[in-house]
């Protein structure tokens, strides 16, 4: 059996933000997860939330903070696709460099493939 890479790579400092999420996690969370819910005005957005179970189909990815899903649903939407935290005087949040992005909204909160 071949090992396959993951479907999303994590930057040092996304992984660093799911261990922080996760030392403040409430009690039955396993982990956070990935998915791509449709919603916004380009009909996909990215949302991580915390997740209590784990679902068959979604793909686990092992960091050093904790277990990071991405939502089988989700997958082919985002193979490629690397995920960093940022951080500046204003703002802060995960970011996605998304290779199957086709187009993105004015407000960046939502992406079409």
């Amino acid at each position: 059996m071949r090992i396959r890479p993951a479907a999303i790579t994590l930057t040092p400092a996304a992984e660093q933000r799911i261990a922080d999420l996760m030392a403040r996690a409430p009690a039955d969370a396993i982990g956070v997860k990935l998915s791509t819910p449709r919603r916004g005005c380009s009909g996909l957005a990215y949302s991580v939330d915390y997740v209590t179970e784990a679902v068959p189909f979604d793909e686990m990815i092992e960091t050093p903070g904790g277990t990071f899903f991405v939502d089988g649903g989700s997958i082919l939407y985002l193979v490629g696709s690397v995920m960093d935290w940022v951080e500046d005087d204003f703002a802060a949040g995960f970011t996605f460099a998304n290779p199957n992005a086709k187009g993105a909204c004015g407000c960046g909160e939502s992406f079409t493939v």
